[in-house]
């Protein structure tokens, strides 16, 4: 399939594709779309931007128009309100004024307009796994006229802790359904939530699933932690467009935003503390332009979706080498092409490693900017020169003269770094 116009779909969802400038599918949906269609089990493995929500909403559009039903009859599981969002707006886009009504459920939103939405007769639910489970378990939703399953970013609503409930709400489904799932990798857990819900399921792969894609070029500074800030003010002056930066903690997240506010730029961020209506307008301020700077911890990495971000800054490390394609992922996107930084201090190169030897990249190495070298070369001149410091072991406090004192700051001084994973 080359052209959507190929597709077997009815003349009012062609007009609406042709209306919304959607004539060329992607791989993942050339590939999804055909068997899904036939009613088939599918299962997707994509990177990141290519295209998987419209792969599940044409089938889904086709036929909830086409055949007469009442109740929820499909329901789409994803990991984060953010991107429920997304994927009812793109689905609004599609289904035009007179279209099949959906409703969104998922938590941080008024539970009222919600409910209100399911019992206006929505025949489509895109839910996050945490709040459907609540409606079931109050016994204010059916689940049992669904007809087609579709688990969006599904090795994400697993890292997320969300098996148990997605095991209850899928025993409450009828086992003669139609199941897509889509993911950006096909991991243990993942395959086995295929072996047990799906039938049969027609196979699509796009590309490597394990590594970013090529229109992003990769690039990495050593830079101490101090000088973090100063680099990214660096790359913010040197640059256009719209600046994507990952940090580790929603209080680094904070903190950042605020440093880069006070420093003139506009910045928004975006973290698990705040409010729907916060976060709403954070993004929405980026997509618009009225923020350049967005910064976000992993909540973000999978939930946003806005075209032509110019450059994404790993001002932290990620925990786990998937999230660094995540991450990147967010640029580059379509045939966009994008870059991805990242920031790691002396000791994080092997981490470094660890991520080039897992995804098989290499990420070229830049030189800091002279200025900031300089500035890092005056400070380690002006420490004074210990025993410690002349062989480069890093400084440390004035040890106590109580022997088991000692012993417990040796230990803790040379113990090997612990790795979150």
């Amino acid at each position: 399939m080359t052209n959507f116009s190929e597709l077997p779909l009815s003349a009012s969802l062609q007009d609406r594709l042709a209306a919304g400038n959607f004539k060329i599918p992607t791989p993942v949906q050339a590939g999804a779309i055909p068997p899904a269609l036939l009613g088939k089990d599918v299962l997707a493995t994509a990177q990141t931007g290519t295209g998987k929500t419209l792969g599940f909403l044409i089938p889904i559009l086709e036929r909830l128009e086409n055949q007469p039903g009442t109740g929820i009859e499909a329901l789409v599981l994803v990991p984060t309100r953010e991107l429920a969002m997304q994927v009812l707006e793109a689905y609004t886009v599609l289904h035009g004024r007179k279209g099949v009504e959906a409703a969104l459920v998922v938590g941080g939103l008024s539970e009222a307009k919600q409910l209100q939405a399911i019992r206006r007769g929505a025949r489509l639910v895109v839910a996050t796994p945490g709040r459907l489970e609540d409606f079931m378990r109050r016994k204010l939703v059916k689940l049992a006229n669904v007809k087609v399953l579709v688990l969006d970013e599904a090795d994400r609503m697993l890292d997320m802790g969300f098996l148990p409930a997605i095991q209850r709400i899928v025993g409450a489904l009828p086992q003669d359904r139609q199941t897509m799932c889509f993911s950006a990798t096909l991991e243990a857990s993942v395959s086995k939530l295929v072996k047990d819900y799906m039938r049969q399921p027609v196979r699509i792969e796009v590309g490597s699933i394990l590594k970013p894609s090529d229109r992003v070029k990769l690039q990495i500074f050593e830079v101490p932690t101090e000088k973090k800030l100063g680099l990214l003010q660096n790359l913010l002056n040197g640059e256009n467009g719209s600046f994507l930066v990952f940090a580790k903690t929603r209080f680094g997240t904070e903190r950042l935003a605020g440093k880069l506010s006070r420093a003139g730029y506009d910045a928004a961020m975006i973290h698990g503390d705040r409010s729907q209506s916060q976060r709403t307008a954070a993004l929405q301020g980026f997509q618009q332009g009225k923020y350049r700077v967005l910064v976000a911890t992993d909540v973000a990495a999978r939930g946003i979706h806005v075209q032509n971000i110019a450059h994404v800054i790993n001002y932290d490390l990620p925990q786990v080498p998937e999230d660094f394609i995540h991450r990147v992922g967010r640029t580059g996107r379509a045939s966009e092409r994008g870059v991805a930084s990242t920031f790691a201090t002396r000791q994080e190169i092997g981490d470094i490693r660890k991520i080039e030897r897992t995804l098989k990249i290499t990420m070229e190495r830049l030189p800091l900017d002279p200025a900031i070298v300089a500035e890092v070369r005056q400070e380690i001149k002006d420490l004074p020169l210990t025993r410690e410091r002349s062989h480069g072991f890093r400084e440390r406090a004035p040890q106590s003269r109580d022997r088991s004192s000692k012993s417990r700051s040796s230990v803790k001084e040379f113990a090997p770094r612990r790795h979150r994973s």
